[in-house]
């Protein structure tokens, strides 16, 4: 059963509706418009009570003032109210004192306290001079309610009510956190309990159908004295309404986003999914195909990690194209270097089952000989076509060899074979970065390649020499002998597997693929090099394991 995987394409929208919606969830989950809310309809609560505070300090001031002339019997500034110390802020350029007031509530952070209170019976009556002032101030407040939906009362020192938009006039607040903390000369608000007297109102209406409601106290001072407080509170907007308000913003807003939403996604799907689907289309054509690899990179990639992809699959292509080449013309060069030893052995004994009584001895062990011998032929085939397996699939190792150590053993070896080899190390020469016996495999196979195809009396020189190319430290080998060299023809066939001119004296054309994979595998280089007699090899080879 196949699983079902999304589409590029949806993905890409599904993650950039995702972002486009997380604001809006944010919004939803932790109140921040409706924290936002509250936070504008306590900034206009203190505005008003500014100016509700200013008409009031005035009114009142006007009252002390004529109860201080002569004959007035009422207190002087100086005696009314309350001592109190006024909120201060650091003089400007102008020499004129500012006394902000932040909004800081917030229905995340904020406790919500029960609804207000009801009024108290005071201890005592409310001031006759608060009470003169506020005759003044009552229409203001009157018709400003009208306008603003705010309710609003102003108290006395005490805390009595002297104005107000309801029918407390009279009744003292003293029950009310906020008044108290007002009384002390210090700006308070806080978030209450609305209790509804209705059903919820329709969302287009001029009520309000939100759960709290925003009480605000404001001090009215004057040179350090108190001369009583102001009391707003209002319904803030709910977050329906204030968005049922916005509707034509938002809609609008939402559309273009989801536009911009769209476009992103598209020019997403231009840069990364067309050419991912090229590339899909070449895999698919490379797999299906028999011939040459038909990868090329991306004319058009849209994106760095594309293009990088797109080179990557034709570097892949090639590789497996050349590879598949080289398993053909292997399995072609097998085939052919197996078939005749075995047509030899075939033929050998259908003639010893036909003839074996009739042959004379001498016969018989001529037969024999060339079985042994084609024998020995497959054998040794088979035994190079594992050293070549083993030597393309080498791992370098942490090994290291000491290069005149390993000159001196692999000469005393051939020299008891009857061939003439010297050796020449430079002095101080760093050890090779490859075990003993990989090393050893190589220099045979060269030196042995030069018997196979020099004459008996050949002479076989090995030098050793310290280098460095810019990049690493590397000891070069030196294969040098003086028989017949390489054709110019030859030249670039001789690591070709199977490639052998000494197939008559025992040569399979495997010794230098071994020796040209061996080095590969350890980070070095062969090259035949041209030489004025003989043939040349010269091999580069790593100090540094790494």
């Amino acid at each position: 059963m196949m699983r079902w995987h999304p589409r590029l394409v949806s993905v890409f929208f599904a993650v950039n509706l995702l972002i486009f919606l997380l604001p809006l969830g944010g919004i939803a989950i932790l109140g921040l418009y409706e924290s936002e809310l509250i936070r504008r309809t306590e900034t206009e609560l203190y505005m008003q009570g500014a100016f509700v505070a200013s008409i009031y300090r005035t009114e009142l001031l006007k009252r002390l003032a004529e109860d201080e002339a002569p004959g007035g019997q009422g207190p002087l500034l100086s005696n009314y109210g309350l001592a109190v110390r006024a909120p201060r802020a650091p003089l400007n350029n102008s020499e004129d004192l500012w006394t902000p007031v932040e909004p800081s509530l917030d229905i995340a952070r904020d406790r919500i306290l029960p609804p207000a209170p009801e009024a108290l019976q005071p201890d005592a009556p409310a001031d006759a001079l608060a009470l003169m002032a506020a005759e003044q101030v009552t229409p203001i407040l009157m018709s400003a309610q009208k306008v603003t939906l705010t309710g609003i009362r102003v108290t006395d020192y005490r805390g009595v009510v002297v104005a107000s938009t309801r029918t407390d006039v009279g009744r003292s607040l003293l029950g009310q956190e906020e008044v108290r903390r007002a009384l002390r000369g210090k700006h308070a608000s806080v978030l209450r309990q609305r209790v509804g007297e209705g059903p919820t109102p329709p969302i287009d209406s001029i009520s309000r159908g939100s759960g709290v409601r925003v009480f605000v106290a404001m001090p009215v001072i004057e040179d350090d004295r108190l001369l009583g407080a102001i009391l707003l509170s209002r319904t803030p907007l709910d977050l329906s309404k204030a968005l049922y308000k916005n509707r034509f913003y938002l809609v609008t807003g939402g559309a273009v986003i989801l536009l911009v939403l769209c476009a992103v996604t598209a020019l997403t799907t231009l840069l990364v999914t067309r050419p991912v689907k090229a590339l899909i289309r070449q895999a698919e054509e490379v797999t299906l195909s028999n011939k040459a690899a038909v990868a090329v990179p991306l004319s058009r990639p849209g994106t760095y990690e594309v293009d990088l992809l797109s080179k990557a699959l034709a570097r892949m292509s090639g590789t497996l194209e050349k590879r598949a080449n080289y398993i053909r013309t292997f399995a072609s060069n097998v085939s052919h270097e197996f078939k005749t030893p075995l047509a030899s052995i075939r033929g050998t004994v259908e003639l010893l089952k036909d003839h074996f009584t009739d042959m004379s001895p001498d016969d018989r062990s001529n037969f024999l000989h060339i079985l042994e011998q084609d024998a020995d032929r497959l054998t040794m085939l088979v035994r190079r076509l594992l050293d070549l397996a083993r030597a393309e699939v080498a791992q370098p190792s942490s090994e290291q060899t000491r290069v005149a150590e390993l000159f001196d053993r692999v000469a005393r070896r051939f020299r008891s074979d009857g061939l003439k080899v010297t050796v020449e190390v430079s002095p101080e020469m760093q050890p090779v970065a490859m075990a003993p016996e990989v090393l050893e495999s190589i220099l045979s196979n060269l030196v042995d390649n030069a018997r196979q195809h020099g004459s008996p009396n050949v002479n076989v020189h090995l030098s050793a020499h310290q280098q460095n190319d810019g990049e690493r430290d590397l000891v070069l080998i030196t294969v040098q002998d003086d028989g017949p060299g390489v054709p110019e023809s030859d030249r670039d066939r001789i690591f070709t597997p199977f490639f052998t001119t000494a197939r008559k004296t025992g040569g399979t054309g495997l010794g230098l693929s071994i020796v040209q994979a061996l080095v590969v595998a350890h980070h070095g280089d062969i090259a035949l090099e041209k030489s004025l007699s003989g043939a040349r090899f010269q091999l580069r080879l790593p100090v540094n394991p790494e």
